[in-house]
């Protein structure tokens, strides 16, 4: 049946290639995003911010001789692997897509990646899945991502317990590919520190009741309960339910944590919390919030800085290889991520593309000051904040 398959999408995917490069007018970029499950308020951000940058692209007139980038949007759901293969097959079998903006969640995005992505030969750009192993995972020269790795993450929250001089905390994590891997990295940075980690418990996702969750980790004890899960799922009904019953009052928050949403519904209950996010500053973040602004787009919600980003690269990539296809953004992707070559800055894809016409070199500094390192990984930053009358408000950057 596998066969079967990858002997169909070879097929297709020629054809699909063939066609982009010589008559279509039109090139269909796949943005798979979790519409539905835990991160939902999230993602309608990061899909209009992909594609700000494919419509700067369309508008610049200077694409690859009039071809016009499409998305198409599918759901990955965030945490079914199934629903997240199928919807990703579909983006490539029945509309066509040569690249893929996505997936999301670490979980899914291996799925596809494994599944879809590799089969087919289809590039896909994560703007949001973290997991370590997919540091490691075969992908042909295929796979890309514009947020760090958690092995870096797991680091960075490790340093602001030490900072605080907090040496005894809970942990509880989404059972998941992100969230065990985020709490190995986390508990093997902190335990390194000299802290003690009370217990390390999984919860799931979407439950009606976690008081049994939290009275474990109630019981073991800890100064707080660090938190590596979902805003909109079973991370938030985790602090919801301590709250509760007042077993913690204090949490440190991993990056699916990080939302307006969970703010809006757990009110002052979150007061003192503190977390990290992968963010970034400078140049690039003002250019970014200057053409989101005008957008009408909340560019300061997660991971929209890394979904722009991710979208610029693919056009761009395109651009060097001449052709909108999946093999010019495969081979031509790293190129113009990373020096030498000019800075390209949000807002200014057209001169990026025009550099690239011309025969020159560019290194697209983003919103996120891409630099891709290893295999197709972003370096990153993270922005450490902590909530102040119901607000994130930035301690500083890592």
């Amino acid at each position: 049946m596998k066969k079967m398959l990858m002997a169909t999408a070879a097929t297709a995917l020629t054809a699909t290639a063939a066609f982009a490069a010589s008559h279509a007018q039109e090139a269909k970029i796949g943005v798979i995003l979790g519409f539905t499950g835990p991160i939902e308020s999230l993602t309608p951000m990061m899909a209009a911010s992909a594609e700000l940058a494919m419509t700067e692209v369309n508008d610049s007139g200077a694409f690859l001789d009039g071809v016009t980038l499409a998305p198409v949007r599918a759901d990955s759901t965030c945490v079914d692997a199934a629903a997240a293969t199928a919807a990703a097959e579909r983006l490539v079998t029945t509309d066509g897509v040569v690249a893929i903006m996505g997936a999301d969640c670490s979980g899914v995005t291996g799925a596809i990646l494994s599944n879809v992505a590799l089969a087919i030969g289809i590039p896909m750009v994560s703007p949001s899945a973290t997991s370590p192993a997919l540091s490691t995972a075969e992908d042909n020269g295929l796979f890309f991502r514009t947020a760090p790795s958690d092995a870096r993450q797991g680091v960075v929250l490790a340093s602001l317990l030490a900072d605080k001089s907090i040496e005894n905390v809970a942990v509880t994590y989404t059972n998941n590919d992100y969230g065990k891997g985020l709490s190995d990295s986390f508990i093997e940075a902190f335990e390194a520190n000299g802290g003690t980690v009370t217990l390390n418990a999984p919860h799931e996702d979407n439950k009606a009741d976690y008081s049994a969750e939290i009275g474990a980790l109630a019981s073991a004890g800890g100064d707080l309960l660090v938190v590596l899960g979902y805003s909109d799922s079973g991370g938030k009904g985790m602090i919801q339910a301590a709250l509760d019953t007042g077993a913690f009052d204090t949490f440190m928050m991993g990056d699916g944590m990080y939302g307006d949403a969970l703010l809006a519904d757990l009110g002052d209950g979150m007061e003192g919390s503190f977390g990290a996010v992968p963010w970034s500053q400078g140049e690039g973040a003002e250019a970014f919030a200057t053409i989101t602004d005008a957008a009408g787009i909340n560019g300061e919600s997660s991971f929209t800085r890394e979904s722009y980003d991710a979208a610029a690269l693919i056009a761009l990539a395109m651009m060097k290889g001449g052709e909108a296809t999946s093999q010019a953004v495969a081979a031509n992707l790293l190129d113009v991520a990373n020096a030498p070559g000019e800075p390209i800055l949000p807002g200014e894809l057209a001169k990026g593309l025009q550099i690239l016409a011309d025969g020159g070199e560019i290194d697209y500094v983003g919103a996120t000051n891409v630099e891709l390192i290893g295999p197709g990984e972003a370096a990153g930053t993270y922005r450490h904040y902590t909530i102040t009358d119901s607000s994130f408000e930035t301690v500083d950057f890592r």
